[in-house]
């Protein structure tokens, strides 16, 4: 039965991919679950480097994802801030936030939930 089949995938051959000037996110689809991985160079934004081109000054994705390596925040504009380092589980409102690089290591995380409509 084809719906009983096991499905493997690997970030390393995604279904799509998001390039931005510093960093990309990539997606992959399994039956009607996306799953994403983020990877951001130190400088990175996201009202810099995403909000821009979406027309958008925050992010309003509702995220769950784990950080695999680095460090970056999720701020909100009413200045609450949170730093998300690696092997941090994370939930992040829908309410709108900015995020950024904490350091000078490349951020990566992998994203359970909201990966289907972020940067869009």
């Amino acid at each position: 039965m084809k719906d009983l089949e096991v499905i493997l995938k690997r970030f390393d051959q995604p279904d799509e991919i998001t390039n931005f000037a510093k960093g990309k996110f990539e997606k992959i689809t399994i039956n009607n679950m996306v799953l994403g991985r983020a990877t951001y160079q130190p400088g990175w934004k996201w009202s810099e480097d995403i909000g821009p081109d979406l027309g958008k000054p925050f992010c309003d994705v509702e995220h769950v994802g784990m950080v695999v390596s680095g460090s970056a925040t999720a701020s909100f504009p009413d200045g609450e801030t949170t730093v998300m380092k690696a092997g941090d589980i994370f939930y992040v409102p829908s309410r709108p936030h900015d995020s950024w690089v904490v350091g000078d290591e490349p951020y990566v995380s992998i994203h359970f939930l909201g990966a289907n409509s972020y940067a869009k």
